[in-house]
């Protein structure tokens, strides 16, 4: 066992076994405050919300509070583990809200894989929650469990895998096209993955201004072609050509976009592509081609992993916390198109303002103290703009207040 295993373990065992625990905000020192957060008290709010249950949001926890759900069947790198195993995931992820963004969340993980029965369970714990973060559910069940649990609700449901890393890939791929002087509209990408995070990716990147006709997409069996029976969201993605293989394809492309798996990337194929090639090699843990492999045959590359031991760390963290603030603050229905294009272009304003901007600096640092308070209320004026918030937030005070919250965090 590794060193760093080792530490991993010791990690989540020492103290309190896992990484969460739950808090009291109102005090319960006296009788007569037991009075009120119990019985006789406790009914007075039941009636009121039962009378007008958007008074959920101001008596109970419900508006800063976040479910994170998986059933376990695509977990990081390690696949379809189960929903018991993927609890330290999950929890992982609940400290990530609370450390970013101040939001309270808990973690529920789903023992059942057939897609309506997992609708019908997370559907039915509306009640509870702010908002629904969907995780580690594989593809394509989790576009059909996303899309039907965003018909039946009105509370912000969001499958990170998908839009997560899709946000801060369109972040750092508007700065690398920029800083290359390519023209969005013209550049030719090659992506290698056809799962969740990969469609999701290049939804978005359509709505940046990339062309279809100008992407390529390759799974497992190769290049999606006309020619091969695909269904689903593949369908879409499909070319009229007679290329089989990545490396039949990346022939001047300006793009890599890998979501695949290690390996699938070599130094031929980034030697075939355009100059200053971007190559955004996610994989995780291991990259379609190493960063250092890429420099040897592409020394003025711009590289992005999913590593935070490399630069230009694709990291959903980046985008989510902010995302779901945004929302529950301004009473946001749903977390929508628009919102998400106001991430990505606060993220990538955001490192083009910073000093260290450059190959090695397309997106922001996970821990740059700026996020919170400088992307969240432009994600919350995109809610507002584009009606599914019930509320129109004042961005300087805000930011203001956000500023303050930050302070606080652990």
């Amino acid at each position: 066992m590794s060193t760093l295993e080792q530490k991993a373990l010791e990690y989540h065992r020492a103290g309190g076994a896992g990484k969460i625990a739950t808090a009291v905000t109102k005090s319960v020192a006296t009788q007569d405050d037991l009075a009120l957060a119990y019985s006789p008290g406790v009914a007075v709010p039941c009636v009121e919300i039962q009378r007008d249950p958007a008074l959920a949001y101001e008596y109970t926890a419900k508006g800063n509070l976040v479910a994170v759900i998986t059933n376990g069947t695509a977990v990081l790198g390690l696949g379809n583990i189960g929903a018991l195993a993927g609890k330290p995931v999950m929890e992982g992820k609940v400290v990530l809200f609370k450390k970013f963004a101040g939001i309270d969340s808990f973690d529920i993980e789903i023992d059942e894989t057939d897609p309506d029965k997992l609708v019908e369970i997370i559907a039915s714990l509306h009640p509870t929650f702010g908002g629904i973060n969907l995780e580690d559910i594989k593809a394509p069940e989790c576009f059909y469990i996303e899309r039907k649990l965003r018909e039946r609700l009105s509370i912000p449901v969001f499958h990170d895998d998908q839009h997560g890393t899709a946000i801060v890939v369109g972040s750092g791929l508007l700065n690398a096209v920029e800083m290359t002087g390519r023209d969005i509209a013209e550049i030719k990408i090659v992506c290698s993955g056809a799962g969740a995070a990969a469609i999701a990716c290049l939804e978005l990147i359509l709505s940046l201004g990339a062309r279809r006709e100008n992407i390529f997409v390759c799974d497992s069996k190769g290049v999606l072609t006309t020619a091969r029976e695909l269904d689903g969201e593949k369908k879409a993605w499909a070319r009229d050509t007679v290329a089989t293989r990545l490396s039949e394809v990346i022939e001047g492309a300006d793009v890599f976009l890998g979501l695949s798996g290690p390996g699938l990337l070599s130094q031929a194929d980034v030697k075939k592509m355009g100059k200053q090639p971007i190559i955004f090699a996610l994989a995780n843990p291991e990259p379609e081609l190493r960063p250092e492999l890429v420099r040897e045959v592409a020394p003025d590359a711009i590289i992005a992993t999913g590593r935070s031991d490399y630069p230009n760390q694709i990291n959903n963290a980046l985008c989510f916390p902010y995302l779901f603030r945004a929302a529950l603050d301004s009473g946001a229905t749903t977390i929508n198109q628009e919102m998400k294009i106001a991430c990505v272009t606060a993220l990538a304003g955001m490192a083009r303002s910073d000093a260290r901007f450059g190959k090695d600096y397309v997106v922001p640092g996970l821990l740059d103290p700026r996020l919170l308070s400088g992307v969240t209320p432009k994600i919350a004026q995109a809610a507002f703009r584009s009606g599914v918030a019930r509320k129109d937030l004042d961005v300087e005070e805000y930011a203001a207040r956000l500023v303050k919250l930050a302070e606080t965090l652990i």
